[in-house]
């Protein structure tokens, strides 16, 4: 998951990008709202955490144009401004949430999780998840694979779903513990990597070719090889 941060202060944009960064995330960060309506429109964000008093052009203006231009990327707002109309003028432009200055990371962090996991589905826009001869019904919560149909639990049926909406990827332990758990992880808890062993024994126990990988020293991998 890439995260565009548009920040005009270099403190609270350093703090923003050290903590997401080490939550999983993959961050960007602009300056300021001509730079960050620039760097919008290029569409490679899963979500974007906006100013509103910015530079060049302000947040409110910067998703407004990114809505009329179709733009569906999830935004939170940030801002020193806390009167109950700016909150509502944001969230009428098209916000998906908004966070009042001073604020504390690990709510930040909270509302970051809630935003994605609320816009996961729709923002994928397929039903149907396909990796080699793993197949994952989103609709139906059904999972198969070469036809025979496997038996998840909630959480390993949520997982096995990131893995999959994100083939190809190493996920880290922390991402995979905030997506499937919604929780910080703790070095000490091996809750990823006890559900990953479970998962393994129904996705790739019985088969030839294994599908879900370990990436030493970074976590999970879900991908075809050879």
């Amino acid at each position: 998951m890439r995260i565009l941060v548009v920040e005009d202060e270099a403190k609270t944009a350093g703090y923003l990008h050290k903590g997401l960064s080490e939550h999983g995330y993959a961050v960007d960060v602009a300056a300021d709202g001509i730079e960050g309506l620039q760097a919008a429109r290029r569409g490679e964000y899963g979500m974007m955490i906006l100013d509103v008093m910015l530079p060049g052009k302000d947040g409110w203006t910067l998703i407004e144009e990114l809505r009329k231009e179709g733009s569906s990327t999830p935004v939170l707002f940030l801002t020193a401004r806390d009167a109950v109309e700016d909150r509502v003028k944001g969230l009428h432009l098209g916000a998906d949430d908004y966070l009042v200055k001073p604020f504390a990371f690990t709510e930040l962090l909270a509302r970051v999780q809630s935003i994605l996991r609320r816009m996961a589905r729709p923002s994928s826009g397929r039903e149907l998840l396909k990796v080699a001869d793993l197949e994952i019904d989103l609709l139906r919560h059904r999972a198969t694979r070469a036809g025979k149909r496997m038996e998840l639990t909630p959480k390993e049926f949520c997982l096995l779903s990131l893995l999959a909406e994100r083939a190809g990827e190493a996920l880290t332990r922390t991402l995979i513990a905030g997506q499937v758990w919604d929780m910080n992880f703790d070095s000490e808890s091996n809750v990823v990597d006890v559900h990953v062993r479970r998962l393994r024994s129904k996705v790739d126990d019985p088969f030839e070719h294994k599908l879900i990988h370990t990436v030493r020293g970074v976590g999970y991998v879900l991908e075809q090889r050879g």
